[in-house]
């Protein structure tokens, strides 16, 4: 990946919309030139998709919270993994080191889906043995953009 490669991915993470016709003026290449760089970033799982970003508010998921999850043994990881990978209201999951074993970010309509997704869902999960929820009162930032290293890598 060199800088124009960089380039073209902090152009399309700005905005998943832009055409090739502009990254290319953009970065001083030929469409086609863009399309082929384009396809290879995804071929190499650089790009890995494309989403619109919505206000939760106004689709009416008011409650964001962050739940840690201790697991009684590894051996119960993958079982937790497959469940909550099939929830809607997990925005985000992640093993983490310290007092939990999961850190997950969780969108609700309001507290009462929350207090079920966390007593009728989670807690029902083999081998949960805890959980310690954080209710969002309010969001000073919430960025999907990934900084890109410039220069030659591999």
């Amino acid at each position: 990946m060199d800088s124009v490669d960089a380039e073209i991915i902090e152009l399309l993470q700005r905005d998943g919309r832009r055409t090739q016709q502009d990254i290319a003026h953009r970065v001083k290449l030929s469409q086609p030139a863009v399309a082929d760089r384009i396809k290879k970033l995804e071929e190499r799982n650089i790009i890995t998709g494309y989403a619109a970003r919505v206000d939760p508010q106004k689709l009416g998921q008011d409650i964001t919270a962050f739940v840690g999850v201790a697991i009684s043994h590894p051996k119960h990881f993958d079982v937790f993994a497959k469940r909550i990978a099939a929830l809607d209201e997990i925005l985000e999951a992640h093993r983490v080191a310290g007092r939990s074993s999961y850190l997950l970010k969780i969108r609700t309509t309001n507290t009462a889906t929350l207090d079920a997704l966390l007593i009728g869902i989670l807690r029902t999960i083999p081998g949960v043995t805890r959980t310690e929820t954080t209710v969002v009162l309010a969001s000073i930032k919430e960025e999907t953009f990934v900084p890109v290293p410039r220069g030659e890598q591999s």
